[in-house]
């Protein structure tokens, strides 16, 4: 795609938490412009994680992510095959409609997210939008889908001997289906593009 092209242009892609039943996914909008180190923060927002752990994409064969910095390296070699995030822009990367990418969030925990550019639609994008979306973000720390699995059944027990504090853990106000649309877009109001 044209530099010129992807200024006039918005790229629909679908973010799914891979294994997850029901799925949990979010429907975006975000400029082509966007570097990954951005998408990141969108993925984010959108998911509903806390950024609190590290994280990869990986596109065509190429992994992408945050080089640790020189003082963080601790006497080990830097990974020369991961891009940098904040030096590559979606545009260089996605060029179709139907391209598949995945990231990887929290490498314990290890939430794999499918992504897929649906569209690009005619039309310059100001900043990144959620369209839709379906059930709420597994809990951070809570030990990838295994875990989060049985968090769900622990939670549809109330006479189950750990109800009551996992309950407590995932907080009074933590509903699995709830997603609001609303809300995340004024999350994502704060992307800096």
């Amino acid at each position: 795609m044209a530099k010129a092209a992807a200024m006039d242009a918005g790229y629909q892609l679908k973010i799914t938490l891979q294994g997850s039943k029901p799925p949990i996914w979010r429907r975006v909008v975000v400029m082509p412009t966007l570097t990954f180190a951005s998408l990141h923060q969108v993925i984010q927002l959108a998911m509903g994680w806390d950024d609190c752990h590290l994280h990869e994409f990986n596109v065509n064969g190429e992994r992408i992510g945050r080089p640790p910095a020189a003082d963080d390296l601790m006497g080990m070699e830097a990974d020369d095959d991961l891009r940098d995030e904040r030096k590559v822009r979606l545009s260089q990367f996605l060029l179709q409609p139907k391209q598949k990418f995945s990231y990887t969030y929290d490498f314990g925990d290890s939430w794999e997210h499918l992504l897929v550019l649906e569209k690009i639609l005619p039309g310059a994008v100001a900043k990144p939008i959620c369209l839709a979306g379906k059930m709420a973000c597994p809990p951070e720390d809570c030990g990838g889908l295994y875990g989060y699995m049985r968090l769900l059944d622990v939670l549809s027990h109330p006479r189950h001997p750990e109800h009551e504090e996992m309950k407590e853990w995932c907080g009074d106000n933590w509903d699995a289906e709830a997603f609001d649309v609303e809300a995340t877009n004024r999350c994502l109001a704060k992307v800096k593009s």
